[in-house]
């Protein structure tokens, strides 16, 4: 039962949080990955529902020069997410203001999520954004940091804030309710703001 008040608690905040969503500004941007060297780029690794007895499938493969995170969800056995996550080591991002994404999607409504230092029970909290796609249509979508809510295993928590000086990893994740084929091709994903901030680690230990 707790895990279907994690898909219908996702679902339901869908509508809200891309209230608060832009389509793409002006703002100054830096580059944090746009995966046009595969060899080089940090790794990116899949976490779906079978943590939890689902039997969802997802991945993410770097290719031509994108990011494609392609699978199918389903709703067995409580399941219903997917989820590919990166790590990263750029330590302060508080001279920024959002995060700028190009992706084309599927029509479905994915989460860009941000983890830090914070925890709740001994596990990371994850920090989540919802945004929309068109079908096979490239659209830049610009997230503020303001956005971000912090949840754990799909329950919104009152706090802690996001913490921008202790990112450690980002993600894309899928759980919208609906079972089925999905895919999001990434093309970059870009940080929005002081265009003198710090240059970006793009290449972490893993």
């Amino acid at each position: 039962m707790l895990y279907k008040s994690l898909i219908q608690a996702i679902t339901i905040s869908t509508s809200f949080l891309c209230l608060s969503m832009n389509a793409a500004s002006s703002s100054p941007m830096k580059i944090l990955r746009d995966f046009d060297k595969p060899s080089g780029e940090p790794a990116w690794f899949a976490q779906n529902d079978g943590v939890m007895g689902g039997v969802s499938s997802g991945w993410g493969e770097i290719k031509e020069g994108h990011l494609q995170f392609s699978g199918e969800l389903s709703l067995e056995n409580n399941g219903g997410f997917a989820q590919i996550y990166s790590r990263i080591e750029q330590s302060d991002l508080t001279k920024y203001t959002g995060v700028r994404l190009r992706v084309k999607g599927d029509g479905r409504d994915f989460q860009f999520r941000i983890a830090t230092d914070a925890r709740f029970r001994g596990s990371r909290i994850a920090y989540r954004a919802t945004f929309p796609t068109e079908a096979d249509e490239w659209t830049e979508i610009s997230i503020p940091f303001s956005s971000f809510v912090p949840s754990f295993r799909g329950n919104f928590l009152n706090g802690p804030p996001l913490d921008l000086s202790s990112i450690r990893q980002i993600a894309f994740l899928l759980a919208d309710g609906n079972p089925g084929p999905f895919s999001l091709v990434v093309d970059w994903i870009g940080l929005e703001g002081d265009e003198n901030s710090l240059p970006l680690d793009a290449h972490p230990e893993e």
